[in-house]
Protein backbone atom coordinates (compact mmCIF):
# COMPACT_ATOMS: atom_id res chain seq x y z
CA UNK A 1 0.00 0.00 0.00
CA UNK A 2 1.56 3.44 -0.91
CA UNK A 3 1.87 5.96 1.80
CA UNK A 4 2.98 9.58 2.74
CA UNK A 5 4.57 11.29 5.62
CA UNK A 6 2.85 13.06 8.11
CA UNK A 7 3.62 14.65 11.00
CA UNK A 8 2.35 16.48 14.04
CA UNK A 9 3.75 17.42 17.58
CA UNK A 10 4.24 13.84 18.61
CA UNK A 11 5.99 12.45 15.71
CA UNK A 12 5.75 11.13 12.02
CA UNK A 13 2.99 8.00 10.86
CA UNK A 14 2.92 6.70 7.65
CA UNK A 15 -0.65 7.40 5.98
CA UNK A 16 -2.30 5.40 3.08
CA UNK A 17 -2.06 7.82 -0.12
CA UNK A 18 -5.17 7.99 -0.91
CA UNK A 19 -6.46 8.85 2.41
CA UNK A 20 -8.36 12.28 2.90
CA UNK A 21 -7.62 11.97 6.79
CA UNK A 22 -4.04 12.76 8.16
CA UNK A 23 -1.59 11.91 11.10
CA UNK A 24 -3.71 13.11 13.65
CA UNK A 25 -6.98 11.19 12.84
CA UNK A 26 -4.71 7.89 12.33
CA UNK A 27 -3.09 8.50 15.88
CA UNK A 28 -6.25 9.10 17.55
CA UNK A 29 -7.55 5.82 15.46
CA UNK A 30 -4.83 3.61 17.00
CA UNK A 31 -5.03 4.78 20.40
CA UNK A 32 -9.16 4.42 20.41
CA UNK A 33 -9.86 1.23 19.73
CA UNK A 34 -12.41 0.90 21.88
CA UNK A 35 -16.18 0.34 21.26
CA UNK A 36 -15.57 -0.85 17.14
CA UNK A 37 -18.37 1.19 16.19
CA UNK A 38 -17.97 4.71 13.98
CA UNK A 39 -18.70 8.00 15.11
CA UNK A 40 -22.85 8.83 14.32
CA UNK A 41 -22.97 10.21 11.23
CA UNK A 42 -25.31 12.49 12.20
CA UNK A 43 -23.19 14.16 14.20
CA UNK A 44 -20.43 13.86 11.58
CA UNK A 45 -22.08 15.76 8.93
CA UNK A 46 -23.48 18.51 11.77
CA UNK A 47 -19.60 19.26 12.62
CA UNK A 48 -19.14 19.78 9.06
CA UNK A 49 -21.98 21.98 8.72
CA UNK A 50 -20.55 23.66 11.55
CA UNK A 51 -16.99 24.10 9.54
CA UNK A 52 -18.97 25.35 6.58
CA UNK A 53 -20.68 27.85 8.48
CA UNK A 54 -17.19 29.12 10.41
CA UNK A 55 -15.90 28.75 6.72
CA UNK A 56 -18.65 31.28 5.19
CA UNK A 57 -17.54 33.74 8.16
CA UNK A 58 -13.88 33.67 8.26
CA UNK A 59 -13.75 33.92 4.51
CA UNK A 60 -16.48 37.16 4.37
CA UNK A 61 -14.07 39.06 7.40
CA UNK A 62 -11.48 38.04 5.85
CA UNK A 63 -10.15 35.56 8.76
CA UNK A 64 -9.32 33.02 6.29
CA UNK A 65 -8.14 33.53 1.95
CA UNK A 66 -11.82 33.98 0.24
CA UNK A 67 -10.17 31.17 -2.27
CA UNK A 68 -9.45 28.98 0.87
CA UNK A 69 -12.38 29.51 2.36
CA UNK A 70 -14.28 28.86 -0.83
CA UNK A 71 -13.02 25.42 -1.08
CA UNK A 72 -12.97 24.61 2.25
CA UNK A 73 -17.19 25.37 1.70
CA UNK A 74 -17.39 23.05 -1.48
CA UNK A 75 -15.68 20.54 0.58
CA UNK A 76 -17.81 20.64 3.33
CA UNK A 77 -20.52 20.55 0.43
CA UNK A 78 -19.41 17.15 -0.96
CA UNK A 79 -19.11 15.43 2.45
CA UNK A 80 -23.02 16.71 3.54
CA UNK A 81 -24.16 15.04 0.20
CA UNK A 82 -22.80 11.60 1.57
CA UNK A 83 -19.14 11.75 -0.44
CA UNK A 84 -16.05 10.06 1.58
CA UNK A 85 -18.24 8.85 4.36
CA UNK A 86 -15.79 6.02 5.24
CA UNK A 87 -12.71 8.53 5.96
CA UNK A 88 -14.63 8.96 8.89
CA UNK A 89 -12.92 6.35 10.98
CA UNK A 90 -13.11 7.58 14.60
CA UNK A 91 -14.10 5.56 17.54
CA UNK A 92 -17.57 6.95 18.74
CA UNK A 93 -15.70 6.47 22.50
CA UNK A 94 -12.23 8.89 22.28
CA UNK A 95 -10.45 10.65 24.81
CA UNK A 96 -9.45 14.66 24.29
CA UNK A 97 -13.06 15.65 24.65
CA UNK A 98 -13.91 14.84 21.12
CA UNK A 99 -10.43 16.08 19.53
CA UNK A 100 -10.08 12.90 17.42
CA UNK A 101 -13.32 13.49 15.65
CA UNK A 102 -12.89 16.83 15.38
CA UNK A 103 -9.17 17.07 13.71
CA UNK A 104 -10.80 13.47 11.15
CA UNK A 105 -12.91 16.61 10.35
CA UNK A 106 -10.56 19.08 9.58
CA UNK A 107 -7.83 16.83 7.86
CA UNK A 108 -10.70 15.17 6.09
CA UNK A 109 -12.07 18.86 4.47
CA UNK A 110 -8.62 20.17 4.26
CA UNK A 111 -7.00 17.82 2.33
CA UNK A 112 -9.97 17.65 -0.09
CA UNK A 113 -10.36 21.73 -0.37
CA UNK A 114 -6.62 21.28 -1.18
CA UNK A 115 -7.49 19.16 -4.27
CA UNK A 116 -10.28 21.36 -5.13
CA UNK A 117 -7.09 24.35 -4.80
CA UNK A 118 -4.92 22.33 -7.12
CA UNK A 119 -2.60 20.63 -4.77
CA UNK A 120 -2.34 17.30 -3.16
CA UNK A 121 -3.32 15.15 -0.17
CA UNK A 122 -0.93 15.91 2.39
CA UNK A 123 0.32 18.93 0.39
CA UNK A 124 -2.29 21.09 2.59
CA UNK A 125 -2.46 24.03 0.78
CA UNK A 126 -5.67 24.40 3.15
CA UNK A 127 -4.56 23.57 6.49
CA UNK A 128 -7.11 21.59 8.88
CA UNK A 129 -5.46 23.88 11.71
CA UNK A 130 -5.14 27.12 10.53
CA UNK A 131 -7.72 27.47 8.07
CA UNK A 132 -10.51 24.75 8.20
CA UNK A 133 -10.53 25.12 12.16
CA UNK A 134 -10.32 28.81 12.32
CA UNK A 135 -11.56 30.59 15.06
CA UNK A 136 -12.99 27.15 16.31
CA UNK A 137 -11.94 24.71 19.49
CA UNK A 138 -12.96 21.09 20.02
CA UNK A 139 -14.30 22.65 22.84
CA UNK A 140 -17.11 24.65 21.36
CA UNK A 141 -17.44 22.72 17.66
CA UNK A 142 -18.07 19.29 19.56
CA UNK A 143 -20.99 20.29 21.92
CA UNK A 144 -22.63 22.58 19.39
CA UNK A 145 -22.61 19.28 17.39
CA UNK A 146 -23.84 17.13 19.92
CA UNK A 147 -26.79 19.69 20.13
CA UNK A 148 -27.53 19.32 16.79
CA UNK A 149 -27.80 16.12 16.40
CA UNK A 150 -29.87 15.29 19.55
CA UNK A 151 -32.37 17.86 17.91
CA UNK A 152 -32.42 15.81 14.74
CA UNK A 153 -32.64 12.03 16.22
CA UNK A 154 -35.23 14.28 18.24
CA UNK A 155 -37.74 14.92 15.31
CA UNK A 156 -37.99 11.33 14.60
CA UNK A 157 -38.59 10.21 18.09
CA UNK A 158 -41.16 12.86 18.61
CA UNK A 159 -42.94 12.08 15.23
CA UNK A 160 -42.81 7.74 16.14
CA UNK A 161 -44.50 9.08 19.51
CA UNK A 162 -47.12 10.69 17.86
CA UNK A 163 -48.09 7.96 15.72
CA UNK A 164 -48.00 5.50 19.14
CA UNK A 165 -50.20 7.95 20.64
CA UNK A 166 -52.67 8.35 17.65
CA UNK A 167 -53.26 4.42 17.79
CA UNK A 168 -53.54 4.29 21.51
CA UNK A 169 -56.26 6.95 21.28
CA UNK A 170 -58.18 4.45 18.16
CA UNK A 171 -57.72 1.59 20.44
CA UNK A 172 -59.21 3.93 23.42
CA UNK A 173 -62.57 4.27 21.11
CA UNK A 174 -62.26 0.87 19.66
CA UNK A 175 -62.68 -0.69 23.41
CA UNK A 176 -64.87 1.84 25.46
CA UNK A 177 -67.81 -0.29 25.48
CA UNK A 178 -65.60 -3.40 27.01
CA UNK A 179 -65.69 -3.41 30.60
CA UNK A 180 -63.67 -5.80 32.69
CA UNK A 181 -61.95 -5.99 36.11
CA UNK A 182 -59.24 -3.37 37.11
CA UNK A 183 -56.67 -4.41 39.38
CA UNK A 184 -54.51 -2.65 41.72
CA UNK A 185 -51.24 -4.71 42.90
CA UNK A 186 -52.23 -7.30 40.99
CA UNK A 187 -55.90 -8.00 43.18
CA UNK A 188 -59.46 -7.48 42.10
CA UNK A 189 -60.04 -3.86 42.34
CA UNK A 190 -63.08 -1.95 40.47
CA UNK A 191 -64.21 -2.42 37.33
CA UNK A 192 -63.08 -0.17 34.63
CA UNK A 193 -63.74 -0.08 30.43
CA UNK A 194 -61.17 -1.21 28.49
CA UNK A 195 -60.68 1.56 26.41
CA UNK A 196 -59.80 4.04 29.70
CA UNK A 197 -56.70 1.77 30.16
CA UNK A 198 -55.94 2.57 26.42
CA UNK A 199 -56.92 6.08 26.92
CA UNK A 200 -54.50 6.08 30.24
CA UNK A 201 -51.39 4.95 28.00
CA UNK A 202 -52.02 7.94 25.28
CA UNK A 203 -52.36 10.34 27.91
CA UNK A 204 -48.67 9.19 29.52
CA UNK A 205 -47.31 9.52 25.96
CA UNK A 206 -48.67 12.54 25.59
CA UNK A 207 -46.65 13.78 28.46
CA UNK A 208 -43.82 12.26 27.67
CA UNK A 209 -44.03 14.36 24.10
CA UNK A 210 -44.13 17.46 25.93
CA UNK A 211 -41.57 16.74 28.59
CA UNK A 212 -39.03 15.74 25.76
CA UNK A 213 -40.01 19.04 23.69
CA UNK A 214 -38.83 21.55 26.68
CA UNK A 215 -36.21 19.74 27.27
CA UNK A 216 -34.94 20.24 24.05
CA UNK A 217 -34.91 24.19 23.87
CA UNK A 218 -31.66 23.98 25.63
CA UNK A 219 -30.58 22.38 22.56
CA UNK A 220 -30.88 25.62 20.67
CA UNK A 221 -28.23 27.33 23.06
CA UNK A 222 -24.84 26.70 21.62
CA UNK A 223 -21.23 27.62 23.16
CA UNK A 224 -19.92 27.97 19.40
CA UNK A 225 -17.35 31.03 19.29
CA UNK A 226 -16.34 30.65 22.67
CA UNK A 227 -13.26 28.64 21.55
CA UNK A 228 -11.52 26.60 24.09
CA UNK A 229 -12.93 27.44 27.27
CA UNK A 230 -15.46 30.32 26.47
CA UNK A 231 -13.42 33.42 26.49
CA UNK A 232 -13.30 33.73 22.82
CA UNK A 233 -9.11 33.50 22.67
CA UNK A 234 -8.86 33.26 18.92
CA UNK A 235 -11.91 34.42 17.47
CA UNK A 236 -12.64 37.65 16.17
CA UNK A 237 -15.63 39.81 17.43
CA UNK A 238 -17.37 39.55 14.28
CA UNK A 239 -16.64 35.95 13.76
CA UNK A 240 -18.19 35.59 17.53
CA UNK A 241 -21.06 37.87 16.60
CA UNK A 242 -22.16 35.87 13.40
CA UNK A 243 -21.03 32.48 13.69
CA UNK A 244 -24.28 31.11 15.36
CA UNK A 245 -26.74 32.89 13.02
CA UNK A 246 -25.07 31.60 10.04
CA UNK A 247 -25.21 28.03 11.12
CA UNK A 248 -28.55 28.62 11.78
CA UNK A 249 -29.69 29.66 8.06
CA UNK A 250 -27.20 26.37 7.44
CA UNK A 251 -29.08 24.18 9.49
CA UNK A 252 -32.39 25.84 9.24
CA UNK A 253 -32.89 25.92 12.97
CA UNK A 254 -33.76 28.57 15.20
CA UNK A 255 -29.96 28.53 17.04
CA UNK A 256 -29.29 30.88 19.70
CA UNK A 257 -25.72 31.95 21.25
CA UNK A 258 -25.50 31.30 25.19
CA UNK A 259 -25.00 34.21 27.13
CA UNK A 260 -22.81 33.15 29.21
CA UNK A 261 -20.26 30.96 26.23
CA UNK A 262 -17.88 29.92 29.70
CA UNK A 263 -20.85 27.96 31.91
CA UNK A 264 -21.76 27.13 28.61
CA UNK A 265 -18.55 25.30 27.43
CA UNK A 266 -17.67 23.88 30.95
CA UNK A 267 -21.20 22.77 31.94
CA UNK A 268 -23.66 19.97 29.49
CA UNK A 269 -26.43 19.46 32.13
CA UNK A 270 -28.58 20.31 29.36
CA UNK A 271 -27.77 16.93 28.13
CA UNK A 272 -28.41 14.96 31.24
CA UNK A 273 -31.88 17.01 30.93
CA UNK A 274 -32.60 15.95 27.55
CA UNK A 275 -31.41 12.25 28.90
CA UNK A 276 -33.74 11.97 32.10
CA UNK A 277 -37.05 12.68 29.82
CA UNK A 278 -36.06 10.01 27.91
CA UNK A 279 -36.00 7.95 30.63
CA UNK A 280 -39.38 9.10 32.04
CA UNK A 281 -40.61 8.13 28.46
CA UNK A 282 -38.85 4.79 28.45
CA UNK A 283 -40.23 3.91 31.79
CA UNK A 284 -43.71 4.93 30.88
CA UNK A 285 -43.69 2.52 27.75
CA UNK A 286 -41.97 -0.13 29.45
CA UNK A 287 -44.82 -0.31 32.10
CA UNK A 288 -47.31 -0.27 29.29
CA UNK A 289 -45.70 -3.22 28.09
CA UNK A 290 -45.96 -5.02 31.47
CA UNK A 291 -49.50 -4.05 31.20
CA UNK A 292 -50.03 -5.55 27.65
CA UNK A 293 -48.38 -9.00 28.38
CA UNK A 294 -50.34 -9.24 31.87
CA UNK A 295 -53.97 -8.77 30.30
CA UNK A 296 -52.85 -10.84 27.23
CA UNK A 297 -51.38 -13.72 29.83
CA UNK A 298 -52.48 -16.73 28.78
CA UNK A 299 -54.15 -17.68 26.48
CA UNK A 300 -56.31 -20.21 28.86
CA UNK A 301 -53.93 -20.04 32.20
CA UNK A 302 -53.74 -15.84 32.35
CA UNK A 303 -55.31 -12.94 32.06
CA UNK A 304 -56.46 -13.63 28.02
CA UNK A 305 -58.57 -10.05 28.05
CA UNK A 306 -57.22 -9.01 24.62
CA UNK A 307 -54.81 -10.66 22.17
CA UNK A 308 -51.30 -9.54 20.97
CA UNK A 309 -50.83 -9.91 17.26
CA UNK A 310 -48.67 -13.14 16.44
CA UNK A 311 -45.63 -12.05 15.13
CA UNK A 312 -43.44 -15.33 15.41
CA UNK A 313 -43.10 -19.02 16.92
CA UNK A 314 -42.71 -18.56 20.33
CA UNK A 315 -40.63 -21.75 21.50
CA UNK A 316 -38.15 -24.13 19.57
CA UNK A 317 -39.35 -26.42 22.25
CA UNK A 318 -43.10 -25.93 22.89
CA UNK A 319 -45.25 -25.95 19.84
CA UNK A 320 -47.88 -23.75 19.03
CA UNK A 321 -46.54 -20.95 21.24
CA UNK A 322 -46.47 -17.58 20.86
CA UNK A 323 -44.61 -14.81 22.97
CA UNK A 324 -45.46 -11.34 23.46
CA UNK A 325 -41.85 -10.36 21.81
CA UNK A 326 -42.71 -6.80 20.67
CA UNK A 327 -43.51 -5.57 24.21
CA UNK A 328 -40.25 -7.56 25.56
CA UNK A 329 -38.41 -5.65 22.96
CA UNK A 330 -39.52 -2.22 24.14
CA UNK A 331 -38.83 -3.14 27.47
CA UNK A 332 -35.33 -4.33 26.90
CA UNK A 333 -35.04 -0.73 24.85
CA UNK A 334 -36.12 0.90 27.63
CA UNK A 335 -33.56 -0.70 30.25
CA UNK A 336 -31.25 0.51 27.65
CA UNK A 337 -32.18 3.88 28.01
CA UNK A 338 -32.21 3.62 31.85
CA UNK A 339 -28.66 2.09 31.40
CA UNK A 340 -27.28 4.86 29.22
CA UNK A 341 -28.47 7.62 31.56
CA UNK A 342 -26.68 6.64 34.48
CA UNK A 343 -23.65 6.53 32.41
CA UNK A 344 -24.52 10.25 30.99
CA UNK A 345 -25.35 11.63 34.34
CA UNK A 346 -22.06 9.95 35.96
CA UNK A 347 -19.94 11.75 32.73
CA UNK A 348 -21.24 15.06 33.02
CA UNK A 349 -20.38 15.48 37.09
CA UNK A 350 -17.06 14.29 36.15
CA UNK A 351 -16.37 17.68 34.36
CA UNK A 352 -13.73 19.20 35.86
CA UNK A 353 -12.68 23.39 35.60
CA UNK A 354 -13.17 24.99 32.26
CA UNK A 355 -14.07 21.58 30.32
CA UNK A 356 -15.80 18.51 30.38
CA UNK A 357 -13.35 15.79 28.60
CA UNK A 358 -15.90 13.20 29.29
CA UNK A 359 -19.15 14.48 25.83
CA UNK A 360 -18.15 11.65 23.73
CA UNK A 361 -19.24 9.01 25.58
CA UNK A 362 -22.30 11.41 26.43
CA UNK A 363 -23.29 11.21 22.94
CA UNK A 364 -22.25 7.59 22.02
CA UNK A 365 -25.27 7.04 24.62
CA UNK A 366 -27.57 9.84 24.36
CA UNK A 367 -27.37 8.98 20.61
CA UNK A 368 -28.04 5.60 20.86
CA UNK A 369 -30.87 5.80 23.36
CA UNK A 370 -32.84 8.36 20.80
CA UNK A 371 -32.62 6.23 17.87
CA UNK A 372 -32.90 2.92 19.90
CA UNK A 373 -36.22 4.61 21.58
CA UNK A 374 -37.50 6.10 18.91
CA UNK A 375 -37.21 2.09 16.64
CA UNK A 376 -38.84 0.87 19.60
CA UNK A 377 -42.17 2.91 19.72
CA UNK A 378 -42.09 2.11 15.73
CA UNK A 379 -42.06 -1.30 15.84
CA UNK A 380 -44.59 -1.29 19.08
CA UNK A 381 -46.97 1.01 17.20
CA UNK A 382 -47.23 -1.54 14.09
CA UNK A 383 -46.51 -4.99 15.19
CA UNK A 384 -48.31 -4.74 18.00
CA UNK A 385 -50.56 -1.85 18.98
CA UNK A 386 -52.20 -1.65 15.63
CA UNK A 387 -53.46 -5.36 16.01
CA UNK A 388 -54.28 -5.68 19.50
CA UNK A 389 -58.05 -7.00 19.90
CA UNK A 390 -59.95 -7.37 23.10
CA UNK A 391 -61.36 -10.47 24.16
CA UNK A 392 -65.14 -9.19 25.29
CA UNK A 393 -66.13 -12.73 26.39
CA UNK A 394 -63.67 -13.06 28.70
CA UNK A 395 -63.48 -9.87 29.80
CA UNK A 396 -67.41 -9.99 31.09
CA UNK A 397 -66.55 -13.56 32.72
CA UNK A 398 -63.63 -12.40 34.81
CA UNK A 399 -65.68 -8.97 36.15
CA UNK A 400 -68.83 -11.18 37.09
CA UNK A 401 -66.79 -13.62 38.94
CA UNK A 402 -65.22 -10.84 40.93
CA UNK A 403 -65.51 -10.17 43.89
CA UNK A 404 -64.12 -6.67 43.33
CA UNK A 405 -67.94 -4.93 42.51
CA UNK A 406 -68.45 -5.34 45.97
CA UNK A 407 -66.67 -2.30 46.84
CA UNK A 408 -69.73 -0.27 44.97
CA UNK A 409 -72.17 -1.71 48.13
CA UNK A 410 -69.59 0.59 50.62
CA UNK A 411 -72.78 3.38 50.58
CA UNK A 412 -75.35 0.91 50.98
CA UNK A 413 -74.15 -1.21 53.16
CA UNK A 414 -71.39 -0.30 55.07
CA UNK A 415 -67.14 -1.31 54.77
CA UNK A 416 -67.26 -4.04 56.93
CA UNK A 417 -70.81 -5.55 55.71
CA UNK A 418 -69.14 -5.13 52.21
CA UNK A 419 -66.33 -7.17 53.27
CA UNK A 420 -67.80 -10.42 55.41
CA UNK A 421 -70.04 -10.43 51.80
CA UNK A 422 -66.66 -10.49 49.59
CA UNK A 423 -65.03 -13.36 52.31
CA UNK A 424 -68.22 -15.50 51.62
CA UNK A 425 -68.61 -14.94 48.27
CA UNK A 426 -64.77 -16.30 47.67
CA UNK A 427 -65.40 -19.09 50.13
CA UNK A 428 -68.42 -20.48 48.58
CA UNK A 429 -67.28 -19.59 45.22
CA UNK A 430 -70.81 -17.81 44.41
CA UNK A 431 -71.21 -13.96 42.74
CA UNK A 432 -71.92 -11.32 45.33
CA UNK A 433 -74.75 -10.66 43.28
CA UNK A 434 -76.56 -13.80 44.31
CA UNK A 435 -75.62 -13.17 48.33
CA UNK A 436 -77.18 -9.86 47.76
CA UNK A 437 -80.78 -10.91 46.40
CA UNK A 438 -80.72 -14.03 48.57
CA UNK A 439 -79.93 -12.19 52.03
CA UNK A 440 -82.30 -9.47 50.51
CA UNK A 441 -79.64 -6.56 51.68
CA UNK A 442 -80.87 -4.60 48.59
CA UNK A 443 -83.86 -4.52 46.15
CA UNK A 444 -82.67 -6.17 42.71
CA UNK A 445 -83.88 -2.76 40.60
CA UNK A 446 -81.60 -0.84 42.95
CA UNK A 447 -78.83 -3.39 43.05
CA UNK A 448 -78.58 -3.61 39.09
CA UNK A 449 -78.16 0.35 39.12
CA UNK A 450 -75.11 -0.09 41.68
CA UNK A 451 -73.25 -3.07 39.89
CA UNK A 452 -73.91 -1.22 36.07
CA UNK A 453 -70.32 -1.36 34.95
CA UNK A 454 -70.98 2.18 33.31
CA UNK A 455 -72.14 3.65 37.00
CA UNK A 456 -68.58 2.54 38.33
CA UNK A 457 -66.08 3.83 35.85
Amino acid sequence: MRTRKESDSVGTLDIPSNAYYGVQTLRGFENFQITGKKMNYDFIKNIVLIKKAAAKVNGQYGYVQKGIADAIICACDEVLDGKWKEQFITDAIQGGAGTTVNMNVNEVIANRATELLGGKKGQYLCHPNDHVNHAQSTNDVIPSAGKLTVLKLADELLESLEVLIRELMNKAQEFDGIIKMGRTQLEDAVPIRLGQEFNAYASALKRDHKRIQNTLQEMHVLNLGGTAIGTSVNAGAKYVESIVGILSEECGRELIKADDLIDATQNVDSFVVVSGSLKACAVNLSKMCNDLRLMSSGPKTGFGEITLPAKQNGSSIMPGKVNPVIPEVVSQVAFLVMGNDTTIVMAAEAGQLELNAFEPVIFYKLFESLTCLSNAIKTLTVNCIMGITANEKRCENLLESSVGIVTALCPYLGYKKSAELAKEALAKDVKIRELILQYGLIEPELLEKILDPYAMT
